[in-house]
């Protein structure tokens, strides 16, 4: 997947039609929706591809997956409304090149009737119509837990990506959320969701390891989430990735936040220079984006001082 062209003019004039005619942008869920779209389904799916083309030569893969359980629901919402920024600033401001991104949607799989929701990797505006088609569960388990460790064994074992394969580059995940993986993943949720058949569970450390092999993994925490703040949750999820674990104090920043941490991995910027490009877009994020990324800013830091004491250089990305 991964060809054709984002057109923010196509976004705008599906827009202006939905506003005028009165049709959400999430009309499947809105409708009525609670079971999975055919087009999201994990069951059975043996690969989401971002492939290399002649349109995009150098694909730079991006998943975004957000919890959409309890408080977490407004979440896409606010991501459908900002794509323009996002896709703008990894574009227009040179970011990352050819970028093919991936829309999901993670619930409980104890409970939920949609526990895993998983759009393709895509270049052109049909990652809005992904968007439009998640269903805004609502629901989760109540216990500051949901199936986050799901979604990673599904992104780990059922993604394939031409940058890893072509130019050994990592692909970018990005999990929206306010509470904590279960444990491990279990061989009868896997098999119910996803189809696969496991002999024992995995922890969810170990698939994890497996995980970022293929991406560098970041978990998003909005401060305005019902578990914003809390330790438990914080502890786990920095237990887990270290100062990937980014705290975020305005949901309306969060594409702005997703686009400079790429920049910021691809190297193409410095985080002074991606406040400065919000700025120049007419955005107003840059504040919250300048603390959800300090410890960022920080690592780039050090690791630009050991390249200049002569450690290793170049981008340590794998």
């Amino acid at each position: 997947m991964g060809s054709g062209h984002w057109s923010t003019d196509v976004y705008t004039a599906a827009a202006n039609y939905r506003s005028a005619t009165g049709v959400s942008p999430f009309a499947y869920s809105d409708g009525g929706a609670r079971t999975v779209h055919p087009d999201l389904n994990p069951n059975g799916v043996f690969m989401r591809e971002s492939r290399d083309s002649d349109e995009h030569p150098f694909s730079t893969p991006i998943a975004v997956l957000f919890d959409v359980t309890g408080s977490m629901g407004n979440v896409p919402r606010v991501l459908q409304t900002k794509l323009p920024q996002l896709l703008g600033l990894l574009t227009r401001k040179s970011y990352a090149v050819d970028p093919q991104i991936m829309f999901g949607a993670i619930g409980d799989a104890t409970c939920d009737r949609a526990p895993l929701q998983l759009g393709q990797f895509e270049s052109d505006n049909r990652m809005d119509s992904h968007l439009e088609k998640i269903v805004l569960e609502g629901g989760g388990g109540g216990q500051k837990h949901e199936s986050y460790e799901l979604a990673l064994y599904f992104m780990a074992r059922h993604t394939l990506m031409d940058s890893m394969i072509n130019r050994g580059r990592r692909g970018y995940l990005f999990i929206i959320g306010d509470e904590m993986p279960y444990p491990r993943v279990k061989p009868r949720e896997v098999k119910a969701v996803i189809g696969d058949e496991l002999s024992e569970a995995i922890p969810t450390e170990t698939i994890l390891a497996e995980l970022q092999r293929k991406y560098d993994v970041y978990y998003i925490l909005p401060t305005a989430a019902h578990h914003s703040g809390d330790r438990e949750v914080l502890g786990r999820w920095r237990k887990l990735l270290g100062q990937n674990v980014l705290e975020l104090d305005d949901l309306d920043a969060v594409c702005e936040t997703i686009a400079l941490t790429v920049g910021l991995g691809e190297d193409a910027i410095d985080l002074d220079e991606g406040i400065a490009d919000l700025t120049d877009v007419g955005s107003r994020a840059g504040g919250s984006v300048e603390r959800a990324l300090a410890p960022l800013q920080r690592t780039q830091v050090v690791r630009a001082g050991f390249e200049i004491a002569g450690g290793a250089g170049g981008n340590q990305r794998l």
